[in-house]
């Protein structure tokens, strides 16, 4: 059992796949990363300085400048503006993993091109066939 363990783990699927998982979490550190200190800033300035994640609505009708100061009064708080920060990453992430992948994609060689289509073996036997008939 242990011999068939260390050829499974040894296999190179599992070894591909382990690499790609280490390779995917680094790569998602760096897109947060980018997404929360570079792209957000500059989508707080142009929306006029806001804090998206600040916005909100408390349950029990008082006005918080906060959302932190919401949730510390201890009522329910729907906290929308954080929705809106995630829908503003998801777009983000999305458009640099676009131009990660494309960027990729450029540096691979150029698939050849197929050979040209020859007669099928059927195609040979049947001109033989009628080769040999004349």
């Amino acid at each position: 059992m242990l011999k068939e363990f260390k050829d499974f783990i040894m296999t190179g699927n599992v070894i591909d796949f382990a690499v790609a998982v280490i390779m995917a979490g680094a790569l998602g550190l760096v897109i947060n990363g980018f997404v929360d200190h570079i792209a957000m800033p500059f989508v707080g300035h142009f929306a006029g300085g806001m804090n998206f994640e600040d916005l909100h609505v408390a349950m029990d009708g008082n006005d918080y400048n906060t959302l932190a100061a919401a949730k510390e009064a201890g009522g329910a708080v729907i906290a929308y503006g954080a929705w809106i920060n995630t829908i503003v990453n998801l777009l983000i992430v999305g458009l640099v993993m676009f131009m990660l992948v494309k960027a990729y994609n450029k540096t691979k060689a150029p698939e050849p091109e197929a050979a040209p289509a020859g007669p099928t073996a059927e195609e040979l036997l049947t001109e033989i066939r009628d080769s040999l008939r004349k």
